[in-house]
Formats: C-alpha cells, sequence, structure tokens
C-alpha cells in the first residue's frame, strides 16, 4: 500500500512528467532550404536543440521546389533559397512576414570531377570545356529553374562555352543530386558549389569560377506568413548571430 507521503512525492514526479514531456517531444520549426546547406544547416539545427529547445525540422530540396510547395500551400515557418529570384516569387506572392527577409550567406561556383582524375581546367574565355568532357556529360542542376544550374548557365554564357556544351549535360534536381553524379562517375565533370565540392570526399575542384563571371550568390531567409511555431522567429535570429554565421563559416560559406 502506498502511504500517504510516497503517494504525494509520486505524484510530483508524474506531474513533472506529464508538464515537461510534451515540450521536449514537440518538435521545432519546419525550415524549408537549400539543398546545399544539407550539413551547416542540420549542425545548426543539432546545436540550437542542445540549447534546450525543440528541434527544428529541416527538409531540403532545390529552391524551385521548394518555393512551389510554399506557393502550393505547404505548411512551413521558415525558409532558405539559395537566390534572391525565388524568395522574389514568393514574396510577390504575399507569402513572407514583413520585415523577416535578409540575405545572409554567400558561397562560390567550382568545377568538380571525380577524386582520381588529374584535370585541371581555369575557367576563362574559351576555356576547353567540351573538349575535358569528351563523350562524357556536364553534370549540373537544372539550368531552367534551380539556382546552382542557374549561375552555372551564366557563367559559361559569359565564357562563350554555352552553345558548346548544351547538348552535353546531365540536368539533376538540385545541386547535391549534380555533385552525386560526379562522385559516382556518371559524370566526368559537374558545376557546384564550393561548399558542395568540400562535404564531399568523392571529387575534388578542378577549377573556380570567378565571381564576376555570374550573379551573386546569396542564400535569403525569411520566416513565412503561414508560420506558426512560436520558436520561428527564435530560430531565424539564432542563424543570424554570430554563433550562427560561426556555424556556416565553418563548411565553407562566407556569412554576410
Amino acid at each position: 500500500m502506498i502511504t500517504g507521503p510516497l503517494k504525494a512525492l509520486l505524484g510530483a514526479i508524474l506531474a513533472v512528467i506529464v508538464s515537461t514531456t510534451p515540450a521536449l517531444a514537440q518538435p521545432g520549426p519546419l525550415v524549408l532550404a537549400a539543398s546545399s546547406l544539407q550539413e551547416s544547416l542540420t549542425e545548426a539545427a543539432g546545436r540550437w536543440a542542445a540549447k534546450g529547445h525543440p528541434k527544428p525540422v529541416v527538409s531540403f530540396a532545390a529552391s524551385s521546389a521548394l518555393a512551389r510547395q510554399i506557393g502550393a500551400g505547404a505548411p512551413a515557418d521558415l525558409f532558405i533559397s539559395a537566390d534572391e529570384t525565388w524568395m522574389n516569387d514568393i514574396a510577390a506572392k504575399g507569402l513572407i512576414r514583413p520585415g523577416t527577409r535578409s540575405s545572409f550567406l554567400s558561397n562560390r561556383l567550382v568545377l568538380v570531377a571525380p577524386a582520381a582524375s588529374r584535370l585541371r581546367l581555369t575557367p576563362a574565355s574559351r576555356f576547353p570545356l567540351a573538349r575535358a568532357l569528351g563523350a562524357g556529360r556536364l553534370a549540373m542542376a537544372d539550368p531552367d529553374a534551380v539556382p546552382a544550374g542557374k549561375y552555372a548557365k551564366a557563367a559559361l554564357v559569359t565564357y562563350g562555352v554555352w552553345p558548346s556544351v548544351a547538348g552535353k549535360l546531365a540536368r539533376a534536381e538540385n545541386v547535391r543530386a549534380a555533385l552525386a553524379l560526379v562522385e559516382r562517375g556518371e559524370a566526368p565533370l559537374g558545376i557546384v558549389y564550393a561548399t558542395d565540392a568540400r562535404a564531399s570526399t568523392a571529387v575534388r575542384v578542378v577549377g573556380v569560377f570567378p565571381p564576376s563571371s555570374h550573379p551573386a550568390i546569396t542564400y535569403p531567409i525569411a520566416t513565412l506568413k503561414a508560420a506558426t511555431h512560436p520558436d520561428t522567429e527564435r530560430f531565424r535570429r539564432f542563424l543570424l548571430s554570430g554563433e550562427g554565421k560561426a556555424i556556416f563559416r565553418r563548411y565553407g560559406f562566407a556569412p554576410r
């Protein structure tokens, strides 16, 4: 038989468990983010959770695909795009909260090959990219919609080599899918972000595109108008803080 004092103690313990368990089990804000942010944003979400907050749930895909999902009414709290165009798209539809948008990261564009490749190319006017491909294909994100692909096409147009490689593309749904094609040896060359190349041991950088060859690579973040999670703004501010930006810097991004 449970005595009065013991019963009271057990009741108090149960009350604590009941009051704290839901908060710990509750997921954090839902973040839709560009594929190139996988490692860095995952660490940032883990760091935030380690501070005692519900861990953010992060979904990665091409910015174009995420913007379309948001436009179609997909529930989410934060959006981080790999270019301004897709953030502009949802902003024009009234889908972000005023005063929450800022461009907080930048990146570089690189040409990669499988790690065993000895090829070196310097992106410049009329550089021999088509010849280096031989019978192979150039892996890149879809240049018609995905930011990484659009930046890549712009750089190749700048150097006058786009016509020679436009028919030799291995189009990927996002930049990480393009990276994977090179990692598996299915494409001899690919164009990805410098941070993607840094995250892989299966590729090596054979050339770097100067920033002047393409539009500036920027990552805007904004709270969505449909956001409902109470931690959304606090997590957004954490990502923009010195501590948050230091995480992205370690993965090769340049905080702005």
